[in-house]
């Protein structure tokens, strides 16, 4: 009968730590500066046109606003195109989406190009937002593309702004291959929409 217990407390454990870490590896935790309900910090970045631009000019409107890797990541060229079946709806809302992208924005500008939507993309070419907010992805870029784009890049990540500026909705990728559902930033927006 003891055996019996030892085997009942044995699988009940292992299946208690099974859990435990399956449940950690759903979410990485968000960085304090972009926690929901938090006010997006200031920061400053280029447009396409060189032009700098100021975080704070995004307290007009929501905004969608997603850091990804570059145009060398196949992951992120694949949430350009998924975003683009959703884009009409998430302007249509009143919002703005905007890609933060390391370098260049000629290619990237490409990507959205042959899908035809419109997307912004602004340039944080030294890294400097992605280091501010915690996103970092120090030697993130795979070593057949560090000749070109460094080795550092910033973490897939997904924020929704409210209009005031305050954060709605922030997730981060978990392994560099997963994205967040576009119809859960749509939603979001939505939401802010009432």
């Amino acid at each position: 009968m003891n055996e019996i217990w030892a085997i009942i407390i044995l699988t009940v454990a292992v299946v208690g730590i099974v859990w435990a870490i399956r449940n950690k590896a759903k979410s990485r935790p968000i960085p304090e500066a972009i926690r929901p309900g938090k006010t997006l910090p200031d920061f400053t970045v280029l447009d396409e046109d060189g032009t700098t631009l100021s975080s704070s000019s995004l307290r007009r409107s929501p905004t969608v606003l997603l850091f990804v890797r570059g145009t060398w990541c196949p992951f992120c060229s694949k949430q350009v195109a998924n975003l683009t079946h959703y884009y009409n709806e998430i302007t249509s809302a009143g919002a703005r989406l905007i890609l933060v992208t390391p370098k260049p924005l000629d290619t990237t500008r490409r990507v959205a190009d042959a899908f035809g939507v419109n997307f912004e993309f602004w340039l944080d070419e030294s890294l400097s937002v992605a280091k501010s907010l915690d996103l970092l992805s120090v030697d993130g870029v795979p070593g057949k593309h560090r000749a070109d784009y460094g080795n550092d890049t910033s973490w897939p990540t997904s924020l929704v702004i409210d209009a005031e500026g305050v954060i709605q909705f922030a997730e981060l990728s978990r392994f560099i291959v997963d994205r967040p559902n576009p119809e859960k930033l749509l939603a979001v927006v939505k939401r802010l929409q009432k």
